[in-house]
């Protein structure tokens, strides 16, 4: 059985369409299943219809969070409580094609583990949006010596591999790279972005920026780094300046004033705090992971998972 999990933070519009959509592509293709929507609590009368959408469906279950925990913890909530041989995830508002589904299950049935969703086309982006994607997945490839470019959550996971995402203990994940990461027999299915019909994009470019920064904190050291690469940067800029301050002086030109003090003080206290920062925040996220708390909470759950 192939269980598609659906992630939902504030889908009212969505959820009987996405519901009725991949019942439709799913049932023509005699593909035995069942829709997993997670609820990250939502503002609005999410939880409504996906109460609506089981009532209708039998295949529909539920999973509601006490409250908004995210949409890497409400992945993995659903891949927890799915019970099929194996497991989709793929966004709630459809810009994930449901009928990619079918080529998905179909690889799955023969031998491959893990099929990766990549992006052929992006859709309609605003060009910011554009140039920090791609900037993102340069850095976080280089990082993590995987290509992410074209990465994306919609991906179809054999039992084994679900089971040997949830055994990693990690708090804080990057679903999209550490899906990637455990390896198995692997292959991809190109896909196109498809244009959202209901609602908007919960992502606004200060909430993909703040995404940025945690997974590149979370699956890579990349930052630390940079912070020893500025240090010697600025230790051989020192000594130029150095070098350069003692010729003015013996040959008797030596620049009057505190200018260059001045700005070299501001220039290494700039970078100190921006180090600080930085270390700073991955102490936080060590913080976070040693107090051990759950990923999420669920308050409740209805289908045939209901209790």
């Amino acid at each position: 059985m192939l269980s598609v999990i659906l992630p939902a933070y504030n889908e009212e519009k969505m959820i009987r369409k996405a519901s009725e959509t991949i019942d439709r592509i799913l049932s023509a293709e005699q593909i035995p299943y069942e829709i997993v929507f997670v609820n990250d609590g939502s503002k609005d009368n999410t939880w409504s219809e996906i109460e609506q959408a089981a009532e209708e469906n039998p295949h529909v279950t539920g999973i509601l969070f006490s409250r908004n925990f995210g949409k890497e913890s409400a992945m993995l909530a659903g891949l927890a409580e799915a019970s099929g041989d194996c497991c989709a995830v793929m966004d709630c508002d459809l810009q994930h094609p449901p009928e990619t589904l079918v080529e998905m299950y179909r690889l799955w049935e023969q031998g491959y583990e893990v099929i990766e969703g990549v992006k052929r086309t992006r859709g309609k982006e605003s060009t910011l949006h554009r140039m920090s994607a791609g900037l993102f997945y340069k850095l976080i490839s280089k990082a993590v010596k995987i290509d992410m470019s074209r990465a994306s959550d919609f991906k179809l996971l054999d039992r084994r591999a679900v089971d040997a995402l949830l055994s990693l203990p990690e708090r804080n994940v990057f679903f999209r790279a550490l899906s990637s990461w455990i390896g198995f027999k692997t292959v991809s299915v190109e896909f196109d972005v498809q244009e959202r019909t209901e609602g908007e994009s919960k992502w606004s470019t200060r909430s993909l920026i703040q995404y940025a920064i945690k997974n590149i904190a979370i699956f890579s050291t990349t930052a630390l780094q940079c912070v020893t690469i500025a240090g010697v940067a600025v230790f051989v800029a020192a000594i130029i300046l150095g070098i350069q301050t003692l010729v003015r002086y013996f040959s008797g030109h030596a620049v009057e004033g505190f200018t260059t003090v001045i700005l070299l003080i501001l220039i290494i206290g700039s970078l100190v705090m921006i180090s600080l920062g930085i270390i700073g925040y991955y102490i936080g996220k060590i913080y976070e992971e040693v107090k051990g708390r759950p990923r999420y909470l669920i308050s409740r759950k209805i289908g045939r998972k209901e209790q």
